[in-house]
């Protein structure tokens, strides 16, 4: 970044590390990133299956098969060996937990994975999980499940969609179950006062041990570095200032911004 050492960049990036906790989508990525352990932990403990066993994980996942319509990048999407399907997402904003979104979600999950010829019968079956800071429903209740009813008969339509929010600001002293504790240690910063092995050991490991900070400040770098070149795309599309003032603007070097300047001008007609 323009006007920065790569020392300066780096320091700034080990503060904001102390800061970070499970419910930060950023380190979230990090700790399940290849983590079947975890992820499998994880996913038993919010949908009651117990014998789940998780054969993929994937962070920043992409829903490829959404050629025109809006995309999709899911937190985290897993795999069990039933060929269940569960896209975790964390979100700090109650805006974008919204049924809308969970609909969405679900729906893109039938897409792709549901391939032409193919009886609507296999359709895998679906969690769409969203761990969320507050409790966006405000009815004082650590997990919220959404199910489909037949409102005439009174029973479960049955279509294999799930939808499951978890409210990490559930609190009650009383309650000492592993999901409650599973909450609670989604909004902590320091590992040692996480309740669950599993979470403490993938958090310290980012914030303690000098690979798992390096991988953890890079990824941060990283999504710095995107956003400021999303900001410079932005800006030289508008055509309205010169690739010195999207420099300054974007704080990317000016080198960098010309030739994105470059690869991006507008095709003659």
């Amino acid at each position: 970044m323009q006007d920065k050492s790569f020392e300066q960049i780096r320091q700034e990036s080990l503060e904001q590390l102390k800061g970070l906790r499970p419910i930060d989508d950023i380190f979230m990525r990090e700790m399940f990133r290849n983590n079947i352990e975890l992820t499998e932990f994880t996913l038993r403990t919010i949908t009651e299956i117990p014998d789940l066993y998780v054969t993929e994980v994937h962070t920043q996942y992409d829903l490829h098969r959404l050629v025109g319509s809006r995309s999709l990048r899911i937190d985290v999407h897993g795999k069990d060996s039933e060929n269940r399907r569960y896209s975790m997402e964390i979100e700090r904003s109650d805006v974008r937990a919204t049924p809308y979104r969970a609909r969405y979600i679900s729906s893109a999950t039938d897409v792709e994975f549901l391939n032409a010829g193919d009886d609507f019968t296999a359709l895998p079956v679906s969690y769409v999980i969203f761990i969320t800071e507050t409790d966006i429903f405000g009815e004082g209740k650590l997990i919220y499940r959404i199910e489909r009813m037949n409102l005439t008969t009174n029973k479960p339509f049955n279509d294999g969609e799930h939808i499951i929010y978890l409210n990490s600001s559930y609190k009650n002293e009383n309650d000492h179950s592993t999901l409650a504790e599973l909450a609670h240690d989604f909004l902590c910063e320091n590992p040692d006062d996480m309740i669950l092995p599993l979470m403490a050991e993938s958090a310290r490991y980012f914030k303690s041990d000098p690979k798992g900070v390096e991988n953890m400040c890079k990824s941060m770098e990283d999504r710095i570095n995107a956003k400021a070149v999303e900001i410079a795309l932005k800006m030289i599309a508008r055509g309205k200032q010169t690739l010195e003032e999207i420099a300054e603007d974007s704080s990317l070097p000016i080198d960098e911004v010309k030739t994105l300047a470059e690869k991006n001008k507008p095709v003659a007609t």
